[in-house]
């Protein structure tokens, strides 16, 4: 049903029906019924509390019930073998309001990380939520309660109906990481929702950054989310554009044809640069195209999820 209802909703559709909780919920539980159709088989919506039965292990605690149903092994799992504290990070620089017709690239990371926060409520985890620019914009507590992940609701719904987008506002990723490594103490996973597009950082500043969390053993998720078909590919139609860069108002006017070649080149060794550092520090980097849908948020999450346990 949902992935039908997320397909539906383009992003910019979705602005106009609202309500992220329940959209969230609907994502979340079409990917888990869409889960019940692939190897993860067994799986269903209350999935954190069961893990597979591994060999060797005592078996009072498998679940014969769900064995009956599904022919699997799985054992129940208790509140404190699933406790996990997350910080979503989304960047709300101005570059993340591309493309303008639908705000695109923030409309995705604000759904994003709802249907992560809703899989989290149902896993009984603790998840905080901050913004940030160049400097961060809100940081709410991180607690797990009913009552608070409503509110984290609520707070990505303003942020999906701002009336406008701020002019000039730019990225400060590696102040921002520096600053949350700061204020959390106890390990947690950090998700971190960027298009990686900053003037004047360069990747050794916000690397430096992501080094600070992981040396104060936190885990890290980070998605380079971008409009892949313009930005990577620069595929605009052949006349003349006017091309406006969003955090600065500065504007050039020119035909695609004519930077094309370079610009995939520069891009192409940007990615380069951010994958190898990546992999130096041991970081999960997914590049998350707005265009493809959301499975590719919630797979990476399960995975990152399992390996935390």
């Amino acid at each position: 049903m949902l992935k039908e209802t997320v397909k539906i909703a383009n992003l910019a559709q979705v602005r106009e029906f609202g309500n992220i909780e329940f959209l969230a919920k609907q994502m979340v539980e079409g990917f888990i019924t869409g889960l019940h159709r692939s190897p993860f088989h067994g799986f269903s919506v209350e999935f954190a509390e069961h893990r597979l039965y591994n060999t060797g292990e005592s078996t009072r605690h498998i679940d014969w019930k769900v064995y009956a149903k599904t022919d699997r092994l799985y054992t129940k799992r208790y509140e404190e073998e699933t406790n996990l504290r997350c910080q979503l990070l989304i960047d709300v620089s101005s570059s993340m309001y591309y493309p303008t017709e639908n705000n695109g690239k923030i409309t995705f990371s604000i759904l994003a990380a709802a249907a992560i926060a809703y899989m989290l409520q149902k896993q009984k985890d603790a998840v905080s939520l901050c913004t940030f620019s160049d400097k961060i914009e809100n940081h709410t507590q991180t607690k797990s309660t009913p009552s608070h992940i409503h509110k984290i609701f609520l707070e990505l719904e303003r942020l999906l109906h701002e009336p406008e987008k701020k002019i000039n506002r730019q990225t400060s990723i590696a102040n921002t990481i520096h600053e949350i490594a700061e204020k959390i103490h106890r390990r947690s996973l950090v998700v971190v929702f960027s298009d990686m597009f900053e003037r004047g950082e360069d990747t050794e500043a916000i690397f430096s950054a992501l080094q600070h969390l992981k040396h104060n053993q936190h885990e890290v998720l980070l998605f380079q989310v971008t409009d892949k078909k313009t930005e990577q590919n620069f595929d605009f139609e052949e006349r003349p554009h006017e091309f406006i860069d969003l955090e600065t108002g500065e504007k050039v006017k020119l035909q695609p044809a004519q930077i094309r070649e370079f610009y995939r080149e520069q891009v192409a060794e940007h990615y380069k640069e951010l994958k190898l550092k990546c992999g130096q520090y041991k970081i999960d980097l997914i590049e998350v195209d707005i265009q493809a849908g959301f499975d590719q948020i919630l797979y990476a999450y399960l995975i990152k999820r399992d390996k935390m346990k």
